[in-house]
């Protein structure tokens, strides 16, 4: 029986996602160039990036970040796309046009490890060799899986968003590999709004708006938009003064996801669903039109949301946990109490790792925290600007500036 062209690649889509992805992995990383051992020395200047730069991910934000920080320092900077060479990365923003970089310039990959293998099999011949190779790597959960052990051989160090992910590597056989904490250098491009205002948004003037962002396309179970609404009807039931907005970014891939909120948010007349796709400055405009912006989250390797927020001066409810205590506190943020648990994520079965534990943050302390914002905005300005203070000083050029720094000192340590 002769196959249909694309028949193979339907038979390879029906079958189950995680062993899919880890047969892809095994099968990329018999294949993919090693780097050259020992660890190349690295140059006074300049860095190689390798990233979804023409893709709306948290992975491409965080190497826009980085590329704009190196620059920032004095770096040359080369940037390569890996959006297209990703399957299923379809580009929405314009790819990079700079020349290959030159010989002996490090290559930091912003690829999680399951695909670097695939990715550096993509980049054009040669340019592996003769290089240090840096994995850029994000993780939201306590322990790094098993099945990124794959990546290991690729790349001499990692960098990693927080301390709370350089804790997580730990549980991987790094095999004296440098694990170093590099932060996207957030407050150089710190959010800027455009001119949209809350009647663009058709949110009413007079009313307290708290407002939930994230992308469908994440774990569902770890940003816990299900927790958000439970709280938000925990302190404010039907209140027409109080509304909250769930900005949603691709509902029309997860239906059934976005079936489950609508389930979860009823008929209630103050929850609305914003799924428009919108630029990153009207992005931030609606951010900037919320006076609470809330992230019940289980766990972040970072978390850009409310980074972002706390650099526009709003209020924060978050879980205090996680990646985003390197630059939040109990004075600039309000910070949910929460109990440990075994993660559980059932629904994209990406992020498992044996033994691994995620938050659970406390429904009725969110709540009380929602209610004492709304009914103090004296308190909501004070927390605000405390916000933007505390996540500037936090995620500036400092971290990258040590890490480059480290790296140059003792570069024959960290292979």
């Amino acid at each position: 029986m002769a196959y249909r062209p694309g028949m193979l690649h339907r038979i390879w889509r029906a079958l189950p996602a995680a062993p899919r992805r880890a047969a892809l992995a095994r099968a990329t990383a018999l294949l993919a160039p090693r780097p050259s051992q020992p660890a190349p020395l690295v140059p006074a200047q300049g860095f190689a990036i390798v990233a979804e730069f023409s893709r709306a991910s948290g992975l491409g934000e965080g190497a826009r970040l980085l590329a704009a920080g190196m620059a920032a320092l004095g770096e040359p900077v080369w940037r390569i796309d890996a959006g297209p060479l990703l399957p299923g990365h379809s580009p929405d923003l314009p790819p990079p046009a700079d020349p290959p970089p030159p010989p002996g310039v490090p290559l930091v990959v912003v690829v999680n490890p399951p695909v670097l293998p695939l990715t550096l099999l993509r980049l054009p011949r040669g340019l592996i060799g003769g290089r240090r190779i840096i994995g850029s790597w994000a993780w939201e959960l306590s322990r790094a899986p098993e099945n990124w052990r794959v990546g290991l051989p690729f790349v001499h160090e990692i960098w990693v968003p927080s301390r709370y992910t350089a804790t997580a590597m730990e549980a991987l056989p790094l095999g004296g590999r440098a694990v170093r904490v590099v932060p996207g250098p957030l407050a150089l491009d710190p959010p800027r709004p455009s001119g949209l205002g809350r009647t663009d948004f058709a949110l009413p003037g007079e009313a307290v708006v708290v407002l939930v962002n994230f992308n469908l396309a994440s774990s569902f179970e770890l940003k816990n938009p299900l927790g958000a609404i439970a709280a938000f009807r925990a302190a404010f039931g039907t209140r027409p003064d109080r509304l909250l907005v769930l900005k949603i970014g691709n509902p029309q891939h997860y239906p059934e996801d976005f079936a489950t909120l609508r389930q979860a948010a009823g008929d209630a007349a103050n929850i609305r669903f914003e799924t428009r796709t919108l630029s990153r400055a009207d992005n931030h405009a609606l951010m900037a039109c919320a006076d609470i912006v809330l992230s019940l989250h289980r766990g972040e390797g970072l978390g850009l949301v409310p980074a972002e927020a706390m650099m526009l001066g709003r209020a924060v409810v978050a879980t205090g946990y996680s990646g985003s205590m390197d630059y939040m506190d109990a004075d600039s943020a309000a910070l949910v109490r929460y109990r440990l648990i075994a993660a559980d994520e059932r629904r994209r079965g990406v992020h498992r790792a044996r033994g691994a534990q995620w938050a659970d943050p406390d429904i009725a302390d969110a709540a009380a925290w929602l209610v004492r914002l709304a009914e103090d905005p004296a308190l909501r300005a004070r927390m605000g600007a405390a916000a933007r203070e505390h996540a500037a000083a936090a995620l500036g050029l400092v971290p990258l500036r040590q890490a480059l720094s480290a790296m140059r000192a003792a570069p024959d340590t960290d292979a």
